[in-house]
């Protein structure tokens, strides 16, 4: 098997505070990929507000990737056999009632 990132993006940062119904959805989709044993790391919720971009010639600017219209809410790391396992796995997330979208990448380990 190998790793595949799930990337959260969301449009409204107000999104990264969920209902307590939102939350619970969110850990369902979560135990029904532990329970395939398909979870290789749960992940984190990245900060909308603390956060700084690093470009060259020590160029810094406040907030993540302030020139795009989405963030990165957060990610975790699934076991999957195939890139299009992994989208299906990602295709249950709760996320996509709010207007998010999940990008889906391999994660490629170095020797």
């Amino acid at each position: 098997m190998k790793d595949f990132v799930l990337i959260f993006r969301l449009s409204n940062s107000s999104d990264t505070k969920p209902s307590p119904e939102q939350m619970q959805e969110r850990m369902n989709w979560l135990a029904g990929i532990a329970a395939q044993n398909k979870l290789a790391d749960k992940g984190n919720t990245l900060s909308p507000i603390s956060a700084k971009t690093v470009k060259p010639d020590n160029v810094v600017t406040d907030g993540p990737y302030t020139e795009i219209k989405e963030f990165i809410s957060g990610y975790v790391i699934v076991k999957a056999d195939s890139i299009d396992e992994a989208v299906e796995l990602a295709k249950g997330n709760p996320i996509f009632k709010i207007g998010g979208n999940i990008e889906v990448r391999e994660v490629v380990k170095r020797d």
